[in-house]
């Protein structure tokens, strides 16, 4: 599973505005520079996290973006919502937790792995928050979400039940 280019620098822009929050709007000609993205592709990027309400601009000379909530209340789930839209390292473990089938459903052994995956990422995103990547500065960890058991599935090849678990609330 590989995340794009504009989570990459979306993450990236966030962060930044993370470690100088509280310290007023930073331009984005500031984060490019600093960052070495490219200018036009990262207002792309903050103009769907401002729409998404993760980001506040200011207007005029001393204008720029700024966190909209601290930092310690923006979990990455949020953001990478935002950027990559609903995520999947299969067609049968999206990780917004809907049920997608494949014609293989009722007999796939491999689908327990997949929705294993998806919910590890998921844990991660859901209890990692912008302070969290701030260098330096120490945040008080999130507790793991719960997991909600999904229905024993029975493989029809080796009679073998396992239990699969979908992932927990979205926090945020």
């Amino acid at each position: 599973m590989q995340f794009s280019k504009r989570s990459e620098y979306g993450v990236r822009v966030m962060t930044e505005l993370a470690i100088h929050y509280g310290s007023g709007p930073l331009s984005l000609t500031e984060i490019s520079r600093d960052e070495a993205m490219p200018l036009p592709y990262l207002e792309q990027i903050v103009a769907l996290l401002r729409r998404a309400g993760l980001v506040i601009s200011h207007h005029g000379v001393h204008g720029g973006y700024e966190l909209s909530r601290p930092p310690t209340d923006i979990v990455m789930s949020e953001v990478l919502d935002v950027l990559e839209g609903t995520m999947a390292p299969m067609l049968c473990a999206p990780l917004d937790g809907a049920t997608m089938l494949c014609g293989r459903e009722s007999i796939c052994g491999s689908k327990v792995l997949w929705r294993r995956v998806r919910d590890a990422v998921a844990e991660a995103l859901n209890t990692t928050t912008l302070a969290d990547l701030v260098p330096g500065q120490a945040s008080q960890p999130r507790s793991r979400p719960e997991l909600t058991p999904l229905p024993m599935v029975t493989s029809s090849r080796s009679g073998r039940s396992e239990r699969v678990t979908a992932p927990g609330p979205v926090v945020g």
